[in-house]
């Protein structure tokens, strides 16, 4: 009885959450144009509206600017927009743990580079705080690569090495106040890792449940043994779904396609795991390109995903045709 009790207070915390909604319009991390439309898009396909139809308040902030850096040639002449990332990570830096007082920090982007801002400013909270900080990185991709091994120079694939507080970032991006543990992050739908990436994954201790452990297992067995963990840690919960996590067939707005993704199903189960788990404080919703998009329906779905993971069941949400 006690169990259900202590269940049922964790629900009816985050049944009323208020919501702060930030808009990042990054896309210097990436090689290509439009997710800089991300946050629009994101309101235009009602994300405000479906967070208040569930009891939540909602406060949106508008779009962040980058903060102005100095521009200073990096020894990898392949990195591009350096300056402008390390701008658009102190701005968020700053402005997700702000909001972190305030309520829950839902991350409109925006490319994916968004993330060393978001999950450093995170694990500052979370230390301050004493509480263990879990991350769940929903993505195609680890981001782990560092400003030395990335091949490609695009800043997105480098967030979650800065958070980790891996070697090469002294100097050119903002000190962490604190490092996330890899041993408290998971990682699920993994399928596209350069070799760099995979000799750090392979000595990390981060929890890797790539696209074949979701065939073989089912994603609720994966995230629940997870969430077990984040439970008996007394942890808060950070989550960062990038479009690519998805299957392209139902979600085709993102630069970064990879056959294979989550299906509409296994998403939604995700969040509604998520929800019932109570222990979601903040989210980030990255790589939404419109420009690629079929009539808004990624931002739709993202938005849909978004409401799950805030309470929606699924018989509540009505049928569209595309």
């Amino acid at each position: 009885m006690a169990d259900v009790v202590e269940r049922a207070t964790r629900e009816e915390t985050m049944d009323t959450r208020t919501c702060i909604l930030l808009g990042a319009p990054v896309q210097d991390g990436t090689g290509r144009l439009g997710c800089d439309m991300g946050p629009s898009a994101f309101r235009a396909a009602g994300i405000g509206p479906a967070l208040e139809s569930l009891g939540h308040r909602v406060v949106d902030r508008g779009n962040l600017v980058p903060t102005a850096t100095p521009s200073t040639p990096h020894p990898n002449d392949r990195i591009r927009a350096l300056p402008e990332t390390v701008g658009w990570t102190t701005a968020l830096a700053d402005a997700v743990y702000l909001a972190g007082a305030d309520g829950m920090p839902i991350v409109l982007g925006g490319d994916h580079s968004l993330a060393a801002g978001t999950l450093s400013a995170h694990a500052r909270r979370a230390a301050e705080q004493g509480r263990p900080l879990f991350v769940l990185w929903l993505d195609a991709h680890p981001d782990l690569h560092t400003l030395e091994t990335t091949e490609s120079g695009n800043l997105h694939g480098v967030p979650m090495a800065y958070a980790l507080g891996l070697p090469g970032f002294e100097g050119w991006f903002p000190p962490l106040a604190a490092a996330l543990d890899p041993r408290r992050v998971c990682m699920m739908g993994l399928r596209s890792v350069d070799a760099a990436e995979r000799r750090i994954l392979a000595q990390s201790g981060i929890r890797v449940h790539d696209m074949r452990a979701i065939d073989e297992n089912g994603v609720a067995a994966l995230l629940r043994g997870f969430l077990a963990e984040v439970e008996a840690a007394d942890g808060i919960l950070h989550v960062s779904l990038d479009v690519d996590f998805l299957d392209p067939e139902i979600a085709p707005g993102v630069g970064t396609t990879v056959p294979g993704g989550a299906t509409f199903r296994e998403a939604h189960l995700i969040m509604e795991m998520l929800h019932d788990s109570g222990r979601v404080t903040s989210l980030d919703l990255v790589e939404l390109n419109p420009f690629l998009d079929d009539r808004g329906r990624t931002a739709r779905l993202m938005v849909d995903l978004t409401a799950s993971l805030m309470g929606r069941s699924v018989l509540d949400r009505p049928t569209r045709s595309y």
